[in-house]
This record gives C-alpha cells, structure tokens and sequence, in this order.
C-alpha cells in the first residue's frame, strides 16, 4: 500500500512535470507503487546506495492522452529504449558505497556482450540508483555509467538525519526535483531501520548524452498520479 504522503508528493511532483514539459525532449512513466518499493529498500539500506534495475512493462498501454500532454515543445521520439512507457517492476540490484554501487554483479548479467557493455552491462534497460544525503545531481561516475544505459538513468537523492559524516550541501549546481510534502521545516516522512529520519527526497532522470528526462508518476493504470 502507498503512503498518503507518498501519493500527496506525487501528484506535485507530476503538476510541476506538467508545467515543466517545455523543458524536456523526453519522459518516462513509473509507477508510484514501484517507488514506493525502492523507497523501502532505501530506507533500509541508508547509508548505503542501492542501484535499482527495471524494464518497460510490456503489457501496460501506451495511453496517447498521457503522450500528448507531456510532450513538450521540444519533444523527440526514439531518443532511448522505452521512452514514453511504463515502467516495470522494479528489482534491487546491488548495494554499496560510492564507488562500487554501479557495478552490476554476475548474477543480474544477461552473458551476452558483457565484456563490451561496462560495469552497466546487465539485463535491465533503465536503471535507478540513490544518493544517501546528497542532492539527485549526476557525478562524474553517475555520468560514465550512464553511457552503458540503453534508457534512461535516474537518481533519488535522500535527505536524513543524523547525517554523520555525510552532511547536506543545497549549493550545488544542477537541476532539483523533490519529491516531498510541501511542509514548513523539516518533516519527518520515513524511518530507516537504523534509526535515521528522512526529510526529504528528490528524484530526476537524465539520458548518457546528458539531457533531462521528465519522470511522470502513475497508477496501477499508467495514469498520472493527481489526474
């Protein structure tokens, strides 16, 4: 079941989507219930990255009401496997720190062309991976990654307390998306098993040749969330 919260958070995050739909050549469509699961894992996991892998759902419609409202001015079709579609189950493929997160292990390998595919070279066309106290701004690593990706890579930057020795820095350059309730202060949304206090997400998606993704939330029905 999604949280309240959750679903208040998405259906803002999609109306900004909306009015910002000028500002991408292309989206995607997750299901809020597929975030809800990697929001758990998160959460579970802090302070650790977690890197998520998922692929089109096949069976899901692509809905052409939902296609011609977030299209944009400057819209391209074809620019990455999957564009435009609904996303899939989600499935939690590796857990870590910084530099070894992205690095897919053996067992979610397809076999096929792997030596040539980088440390991306896994089955999954789009992938998803967290930064535990750090804004959803790209690295250099995210970026590299990324030219291993045949869709579209996303980051969910999570925003907790006590931070350690990994403290929020908000001047960071970069596009920001939150996905939270809109709160004065700092709310307190989720608790990690380790105690930690979560107070803010943020969620984008970029493509390897570095543009923006819009990220469009959905129901069970490929609808957006607040529609």
């Amino acid at each position: 079941m999604v949280a309240d919260w959750l679903l208040e958070a998405a259906a803002q995050y999609n109306e900004q989507s909306l009015e910002g739909r000028d500002a991408y050549p292309a989206h995607i469509l997750m299901p809020v219930e597929a975030l809800a699961q990697i929001l758990d894992w998160t959460f579970q996991s802090l302070p650790d990255e977690i890197l998520v892998g998922m692929d089109v759902n096949a069976e899901m419609p692509h809905r052409r009401e939902v296609e011609d409202a977030y299209c944009g001015v400057d819209f391209e079709s074809g620019l990455f496997s999957g564009q435009g579609f609904v996303l899939g189950e989600p499935h939690l493929v590796n857990r870590g720190d910084s530099y070894s997160v992205h690095h897919v292990p053996e067992e979610w390998m397809d076999g096929l062309f792997s030596e040539d595919r980088g440390v991306r070279g896994g089955r999954f066309s789009h992938w998803l991976h967290t930064h535990p106290n750090a804004p959803a701004i790209p690295s250099e690593a995210d970026a590299e990654a990324a030219q291993w990706t045949e869709g579209s890579d996303m980051i969910l930057g999570v925003r907790y307390s006590p931070e350690g020795m990994l403290p929020w820095f908000d001047d960071i350059e970069g596009e920001r998306r939150e996905l939270s309730p809109e709160e004065d202060g700092r709310p307190v949304i989720g608790r990690a098993i380790t105690g930690h206090l979560i107070h803010g997400l943020e969620l984008i998606s970029f493509h390897r040749r570095g543009f923006a993704v819009n990220v469009v939330l959905t129901d069970t029905e490929g609808l957006p969330i607040g529609w």
